[in-house]
């Protein structure tokens, strides 16, 4: 499976292709788009749109997973963050993908081990988790490690379901 992993941002978004097979993970690409903070919000989340479209139709994802956003106290950054995701998840979910949403301690916890890891330790366990996968930047890393995330989740629940038709 072709997994998306996708680190919502106004000013940075960040993207990431694994393949997954279980729970052996290799990586495709990564990257990250950036808005002019100079273009009024409107234009900004169209070109935010328009490259996530070019993202899904490039490295055609059979799977979206999307970090959740955490509130800050500058509400006006907040809610920008806000429509930045949704405009991530307009992309994935218009491209007919079916979508996970990971809180970040969920994402942190399943590639470092801990809820509180810092944006450096995930960029150290991306060199660990997808050898030779050249990061496009501390966004494009922690996409990576909501995609690696999602696969973990994926091949949970069919393992799950697997236990279950053999017990039934």
């Amino acid at each position: 499976m072709i997994i998306l992993g996708l680190d919502p941002g106004l000013g940075t978004t960040g993207w990431g292709v694994i393949h997954a097979d279980g729970n052996r993970l290799r990586h495709i690409a990564n990257g990250q788009i950036k808005t002019d903070p100079s273009m009024v919000l409107p234009r900004r989340l169209s070109n935010l749109h328009a490259a996530l479209i070019d993202v899904i139709l490039t490295e055609r994802p059979d799977s979206a997973a999307v970090e959740e956003v955490l509130g800050n106290t500058n509400a006006q950054s907040t809610l920008k963050l806000g429509q930045a995701r949704g405009v991530v998840l307009l992309a994935a979910a218009g491209s007919g993908l079916h979508i996970g949403e990971y809180h970040p301690s969920t994402v942190k916890k399943a590639v470092v081990g801990t809820g509180g890891a810092e944006k450096r330790q995930i960029q150290a366990m991306m060199a660990v988790l997808l050898p030779g996968a050249k990061l496009a930047g501390p966004d494009a890393a922690d996409a990576l490690a909501v995609a690696i995330t999602h696969a973990h989740h994926l091949a949970s629940a069919q393992g799950m379901a697997r236990r279950a038709r053999v017990t039934a």
